[in-house]
């Protein structure tokens, strides 16, 4: 079975094409960034020239003026349409270059129908003088609450600024602005003129057109340079059987390419599954797990379920929210200060308002990658889990449906901020590769009903426990609710939906005892061992009046420590030295694959 996955890397090395004379990185990274502020600028022009009623209705109508169904590729849905963005007088871009930022826009546009359509039906039911929305009267206005109330703040928003006028629908360009766009060249929606990639051997050859200038006046300004980057060492073991072109982004290290290949992965037989694991969110840590197996005899459980060890990443990631949501408050005070404040105050304040905002976002760039360890460290372990005992199928709960209300202000900041939707993400990915299907069940009453008889639990030990008085079987609240799901998940497993680029889903909740057995079904998680030591060498006195210093060495709080340092590829001063191409293992130490 085909599947699609990403990685990320970084050149290191470049040479021209036509002369085939190093090119330093540096360099590199200019006519890289010319090349995205082109597309960039182009892009936003564009975006905001269609920011109209009209644009939506052609994209929901899926038709050309001529009546011709639009095509799913975004340049030739534009070229149809008549959309072209426009560049600086007197600069010369290439066709290839236009087909990038015509399909991205067309990209953004399309997501964006959606809300434009939700939006135009939740107008039609918002009431501006209670800011509240009448319930719908058809299925096709059913919305997730979470978008809802989204929408009912942008409606209550508008009707404050023109004094609560009433309209009877409205559209997405009457609530918001034109939305930003990134600044990124996704050399996939051109073709072999602009770039092309080959790969042999662990290393990728990625040949592309650059400017030479920051603003090319003609076609001899554009020449082609070849970027050699490494392939991830763990890719190299892998059944891949395409390499697709990369997505060309800038960030504080330089050009990073995020790349996508397509690999052959086993494939699962829901119908034959016997033996399934449930994972269930938890506010306190990332989720819960526990296992169900199919017997002759009906669904039985050891109810023992394996609780996820975040080592103290979740307590991280609650300290730097509080700092950012700090200089957050800061940097809008200032701003309010800043509005009636003399000019010469006013400088000095926009100057520390920029610090805040730049700390602001240093502390967002490391929540995001710790939120991605922690995501991928729990696929790996959950994976591991379900291999040891035998699964294979995970049933988690369905995000769409799951939304954390009525636990106080802490725990549904704390589930609110979980990076949940990254780690179903990672376990799909991690899962895929040891044959094991993630499939999305239904969450409501997994925590609070039995696996048993399917009555409510009593909790006579406090929230996290739980008590059926009736079967005689409990235990932690999370354990429990990972039985009920994994025993959805095996019911529900022939009438599984398949939707293109998600997980597969069951929608209908089913109901099976599940009875307590004393055989043990579920692994038994590693623990580490403590380190004999000899108690008869008799310890060193220290001597008086000197302070001995001990140096403790810090436990490995995160996998990141496992990581090899990169090496230097050879360059001992600045990135202008032109570099040799050096070889795929002695680089890739550093790549990660998302």
């Amino acid at each position: 079975m085909p599947r699609q996955f990403s990685y990320t890397t970084r050149p290191y090395a470049a040479v021209d094409d036509a002369t085939g004379a190093p090119i330093g990185l540096d360099t590199i990274d200019v006519r890289v960034r010319w090349l995205l502020d082109l597309i960039g600028a182009a892009q936003s022009e564009l975006v905001s020239r269609l920011w109209h009623p009209a644009t939506f209705d052609a994209l929901a109508a899926g038709r050309d003026g001529q009546g011709r169904k639009l095509p799913m590729q975004g340049h030739v849905a534009a070229a149809r349409l008549g959309w072209h963005p426009s560049y600086p007088p007197g600069v010369y871009v290439p066709s290839r270059v236009t087909r990038v930022v015509t399909a991205q826009a067309v990209g953004t546009l399309r997501a964006l129908a959606y809300r434009d359509n939700a939006i135009s039906a939740l107008s039609a039911r918002f009431d501006p003088a209670t800011g509240r929305l009448a319930p719908p009267t058809t299925a096709g206005e059913c919305v997730p609450s979470g978008f809802a109330r989204g929408v009912a703040r942008q409606l209550t928003a508008r009707s404050r600024r023109t004094d609560g006028a009433a309209t009877e629908r409205l559209r997405i360009t009457d609530v918001q602005g034109p939305p930003q766009t990134c600044v990124m060249a996704r050399l996939s929606a051109a073709d072999r003129q602009l770039s092309q990639i080959t790969v042999a051997d662990g290393v990728m050859v990625l040949t592309v057109k650059l400017p030479t200038h920051e603003a090319p006046t003609g076609r001899a300004q554009w020449r082609r340079v070849r970027l050699t980057a490494a392939i991830p060492p763990h890719l190299h073991t892998r059944a891949i059987t395409d390499w697709h072109l990369p997505t060309l982004v800038l960030d504080h290290r330089g050009v990073l390419l995020r790349c996508a290949a397509t690999e052959q992965i086993p494939t699962a037989d829901l119908s034959a599954a016997t033996t399934a694991v449930g994972v269930d969110w938890s506010p306190a840590t990332l989720g819960a797990a526990a296992i169900v197996t199919e017997r002759p005899d009906g669904l039985v459980s050891d109810y023992r379920g394996f609780t996820y060890d975040d080592r103290g990443l979740g307590i991280k990631l609650a300290r730097l929210q509080t700092e950012g949501q700090y200089l957050h408050r800061k940097a809008a005070r200032l701003t309010r200060l800043a509005a009636t404040a003399p000019p010469d105050v006013r400088t000095e304040l926009e100057q520390k308002i920029a610090v805040l905002d730049a700390h602001r976002t240093a502390v967002g760039v490391k929540r995001g990658k710790i939120n991605r360890e922690l995501a991928f460290h729990f696929g790996r372990e959950v994976t591991d889990y379900a291999a040891a005992a035998g699964a294979t199928v995970i049933g988690v709960e369905d995000l769409s449906t799951l939304e954390t209300r009525g636990h106080g202000r802490v725990n549904n900041n704390r589930a609110a901020q979980s990076a949940r939707r990254k780690a179903v993400d990672a376990l799909a990915h991690t899962a895929a590769g040891v044959g094991v299907t993630v499939v999305s069940v239904p969450a409501r009453g997994t925590s609070a009903l039995c696996p048993g008889c399917n009555d409510t639990l009593s909790r006579p030990g406090g929230y996290h426990r739980a008590w059926c008085t009736r079967c005689k079987v409990g235990g932690n609240r999370d354990h429990v609710a990972g039985v009920n799901l994994a025993k959805r998940a095996l019911l529900g497993r022939d009438r599984v939906v398949r939707k293109r680029g998600k997980n597969p889903e069951i929608r209908v909740t089913e109901h099976a005892p599940v009875r307590q057995c004393r055989d043990k079904t579920s692994p038994t998680p590693s623990r580490p061992r403590h380190r004999r030591v000899r108690r008869s060498v008799p310890t060193a006195t220290p001597r008086a009046g000197v302070n001995q210093i001990r140096i403790v060495p810090a436990p490995r709080a995160s996998v990141w420590d496992t990581v090899k340092p990169a090496t230097s590829h050879g360059v001992t001063g600045s990135r202008e030295v032109p570099t040799s191409p050096a070889s795929a293992t002695s680089v890739a130490g550093s790549m990660r694959v998302t």
